[in-house]
């Protein structure tokens, strides 16, 4: 009998302990439902991040970089001086691109000014000494040609009289060539081939010239200095970009999303967004971009029945009016 009621007692016990662990972990269950529901992310809100263009600038000019006259940072405006690149080779280019052009200007000047006076006078020299050889031998001739007919001397005497005769006339034809030719200078294809030669010499020192110029590298817009790559005294190479500016005044935020959702974020719409780092600030953007992000961005079926494979698009908006203090890189959220 005893033994009966202290086994009655065990059974009371075992069932209010297995009581306990099923309330237990009825709790426990119950608790972590309301955790799973609580911790669940709200499917309505998109998030997208802010951006701006940015433009690099280089040079054509390769060279040290001699001095950074900005820094990150700093707001720069259009013109505004940003680093100078210094360059010995294009200095030297430079200096024997200036005596090349040195050189062409004398000799254009000799060609434009003509022959020299001193080759004038012997010019005219040797085609007056020319003309006297020609009468002495016209004479010599006439009177061997009267001595032939009188029949004193031969023909073979006469005939080398004429052939000296002759010889003179040619001689006066050829010094009288070289005298005209002295006087009125050097030809007309000379004188072009003459500046030709020394318009190229200039267009050589404007070339090296507009290297020279383009040392000191200026800002091509306003914007904001986001990112300097080299330091000074570093070697850069032609077209190597310098620096980055960022152009905060036409700040746009992109968001990525399901193409399902585009039937609510049209071309043109404007959308009421929060950001974060702004204490949650509220403010309008205006859809001006659409666009398929590619086949890498699409979200895949789990599902062989019942589900669709759903592409990714990237939708950018513009601030409808300027927002102080919005920059690059800021979280802005999107509730439907």
């Amino acid at each position: 009998m005893e033994n009966y009621e202290q086994r009655t007692v065990i059974r009371k016990k075992d069932k209010a302990l297995l009581a306990a662990l099923a309330i237990f972990a009825i709790v426990v269950a119950c608790i972590s439902i309301v955790g799973i529901l609580l911790i669940k992310p709200d499917n309505s809100i998109t998030q997208g991040q802010a951006d701006c263009d940015a433009v690099r600038v280089s040079g054509k000019l390769p060279g040290r970089v001699e001095t950074l006259y900005v820094k990150p940072g700093d707001y720069v405006h259009k013109g505004d001086t940003l680093a100078k690149i210094y360059s010995s080779t294009v200095d030297a280019k430079l200096y024997q691109a200036q005596a090349m052009q040195n050189a062409a200007a004398a000799q254009t000047e000799k060609v434009d000014r003509g022959t020299r006076d001193e080759l004038k006078k012997s010019a005219q020299s040797m085609l007056q000494q020319a003309q006297a050889a020609e009468t002495i031998a016209r004479k010599t001739f006439q009177r061997m040609q009267s001595l032939y007919e009188q029949g004193v001397i031969t023909e073979q005497k006469r005939d080398e009289a004429k052939a000296a005769f002759d010889a003179a006339t040619a001689q006066v034809a050829a010094a009288k060539s070289q005298y005209e030719m002295a006087l009125n200078g050097a030809q007309n294809e000379d004188k072009l081939a003459s500046k030709s030669l020394a318009n190229a010499a200039k267009g050589s020192v404007m070339e090296v010239k507009s290297l020279l110029e383009d040392q000191y590298l200026v800002a091509p817009c306003d914007g904001e200095v986001s990112e300097i790559y080299p330091q000074e005294g570093e070697l850069v190479a032609m077209g190597t970009p310098i620096m980055s500016i960022s152009k905060l005044s036409e700040m746009w935020v992109s968001f990525s999303v399901r193409e399902e959702m585009l039937n609510d974020l049209p071309m043109g719409k404007e959308i009421n967004v929060t950001i974060p780092a702004l204490g949650n600030k509220e403010t309008k953007l205006k859809i001006f971009y659409v666009h398929d992000m590619g086949s890498y961005a699409t979200w895949q079926a789990a599902k062989a029945y019942g589900e669709y494979d759903s592409k990714t698009f990237e939708v950018k908006a513009h601030p409808t009016e300027a927002i102080e203090n919005f920059r690059p890189g800021m979280s802005v959220i999107l509730k439907k």
